[in-house]
């Protein structure tokens, strides 16, 4: 596997195990699952580790069989466990999806309420993994997990900007595990401000930003602070714009079949993020961002769609 060496690549969250319905159907009347790994931010931790950068994912589970799991699953994508701590007390969180054959969102409940990850907090955040040439990337759904966990990724945001890392927030809302949709918005935006780069779907903008043209949810962000905003346009690809006033999009690339959409958000993120680090421009990596996502949607789970560094070269290549 190719490696960089220049930069590292860090996240945190929730990590979970996911069982996927082997056949359609209400959830209930399911017999047969598949165990895989599922978490916004492992997944763009896995898609760093397949293009060779150094990724590390902090994050807490408990001492239980699925705990044991997501070690296992995680280190076996080349991604340094060492801060996944374990709690003697908490249950490592599930969750169940459905089977779709028709491209439609799938049913998902989760199982993750006083979980071990929920836990995590700031006390467990190592600052010698923020050094020089580091990138840290966060989610809103960390932001939601629990009070600690948003302590943690505050934590680590602050520790990354002192040691001059580069940030990236990809909003990611997550309603219901939110008391309220004005702390929600307050919480998120708190975080994009202080970060370098965002990541914004343009429904989400609607909520964060109260518009839906993705030029206004750039500048909204611009103005305060980000130095590069894209704006995920589903099918129709990406808007970007830069602080120094750099903007376009970038067309989303065409689809024959959408299998699951789950995921492709964290795979834009992958293919933004490890493109910015090889040094391409904003515009290149919305392209591979749309690349990433565009994979990810043709074929079921949340990360298996994620390329090699040898199979991503060969597909820039191509297209």
């Amino acid at each position: 596997m190719e490696t960089n060496q220049t930069h590292s690549f860090v996240t945190l969250g929730e990590a979970m195990a996911m069982f996927v319905a082997k056949t359609p159907g209400q959830l209930a009347d399911i017999e047969e699952f598949h165990r895989s790994l599922a978490g916004a931010e492992v997944n763009v931790a896995i898609g760093m580790a397949r293009l060779g950068f150094e990724a590390s994912y902090i994050s807490k589970v408990g001492k239980d069989s699925f705990g044991q799991f997501i070690r296992q699953a995680i280190s076996k994508e080349n991604i340094r466990t060492d801060w996944i701590s374990e709690s003697a007390n908490h249950a490592t969180g599930f969750m169940l999806k459905s089977n779709v054959t028709d491209g439609s969102d799938p049913k998902v409940e989760y199982f993750r309420r006083n979980s071990a990850a929920s836990t995590l907090s700031a006390t467990d955040i190592d600052n010698t993994l923020f050094k020089a040439g580091a990138h840290l990337h966060l989610t809103g759904v960390a932001a939601a997990v629990s009070v600690p966990m948003r302590d943690a990724a505050k934590h680590a945001l602050e520790l990354a900007k002192k040691q001059g890392c580069s940030v990236s927030f990809d909003t990611n809302l997550r309603p219901s595990l939110w008391p309220n949709q004005a702390t929600m918005v307050a919480t998120i935006n708190e975080f994009a401000f202080a970060s370098d780069i965002v990541l914004p779907g343009i429904e989400e903008g609607k909520i964060l930003a109260n518009s839906d043209q993705p030029e206004v949810i750039a500048d909204f962000y611009l103005q305060r602070g980000v130095k590069t905003v894209i704006v995920k346009l589903g099918s129709k690809g990406a808007y970007f714009k830069t602080r120094n006033g750099e903007s376009g999009i970038v067309a989303g690339f065409p689809v024959v079949k959408v299998v699951d959409t789950v995921g492709a958000g964290d795979s834009f993120a992958v293919g933004v993020i490890s493109a910015l680090l090889d040094g391409k421009t904003i515009e290149q990596a919305a392209r591979r961002g749309n690349l990433l996502g565009s994979l990810t949607v043709q074929v079921r789970g949340d990360s298996e769609g994620l390329p090699t560094r040898a199979h991503l070269n060969d597909l820039e290549k191509a297209v």
